[in-house]
């Protein structure tokens, strides 16, 4: 389950103070895309395990299965909507003319 108190948490690192933006317990840009990712494969192998116990019949509640696979569904979607949308930032910056 992709939980949104980690995305804030990953946010919430990053404060203005006299106008300069400082980055608190010294995480890096990298370091929470490395997470977040992580974040989002871990939620698609839940629902690809939960997929593969509804198809073998080894689930036992087949409503905490689905929610993973929707849970993963959702998370994959939002990645590749960030995705999209740094992609988009990034095209309008290189776009600029200086």
């Amino acid at each position: 389950m992709m939980n949104i108190s980690s995305i804030s948490n990953a946010i919430s690192p990053l404060s203005l103070n006299n106008n300069e933006q400082k980055v608190n317990n010294d995480k890096s840009f990298q370091n929470m895309l490395s997470d977040a990712i992580g974040e989002v494969n871990k939620e698609q192998v839940e629902g690809y395990n939960a997929m593969q116990g509804i198809a073998t019949g080894k689930v036992t509640n087949l409503q905490e299965a689905v929610q993973q696979i929707e849970e993963a569904e959702l998370s994959m979607k939002l990645a590749l909507e960030t995705k999209n949308k740094a992609i988009s930032a990034y095209n309008k910056i290189m776009n600029m003319q200086i």
